[in-house]
């Protein structure tokens, strides 16, 4: 059974501690808890990073590995043609995540390069989102028949 990919942006490694007005006190250990119990069986491989070469690399090997991807590429949302291009390769669901409402923030934060790729986009939803995030990308892979 293929994995899903569960891949988190710069910063995201300082959830809990980083403006929890905004990303609230969820840690990312928690948040890679919460991946796992709402996969299941589905087997999760789980990265953070604050590199967009990693990130990128990360995408590379789902497109080989992966049924699906969630991703909350961060900064590089909003920044990375690069990362597009990868996940323009991924034949599988790609869901775009945010912790935040990046709608509702400043207008630097509304132009999304990966949402030109995903399939669905959720934002504001909090970490505990990720639960939702994991269960919509498992719908997505089975009316995949390779899922």
């Amino acid at each position: 059974m293929k994995p899903i990919y569960v891949l988190n942006g710069p910063n995201l490694n300082r959830l809990g501690k980083r403006e929890p007005d905004i990303y609230g006190t969820t840690t990312l250990a928690e948040v890679e808890q919460i991946c796992r119990n709402a996969a299941g069986e589905r087997p999760i491989v789980f990265h953070q990073t604050n590199s967009e070469e990693a990130l990128i690399n990360w995408v590379h090997e789902a497109i080989d590995e992966g049924a699906g991807i969630v991703i909350n590429p961060a900064a590089f949302t909003f920044t990375s043609l690069a990362l597009l291009d990868a996940l323009k390769m991924f034949e599988g669901p790609v869901i775009e995540f945010h912790i935040s409402n990046i709608h509702k923030r400043e207008p630097i934060y509304h132009r999304s390069y990966v949402s030109m790729r995903a399939d669905a986009v959720m934002a504001g939803l909090g970490a505990a989102g990720y639960a939702t995030a994991i269960r919509a990308v498992l719908d997505m892979i089975g009316l995949r028949a390779d899922g």
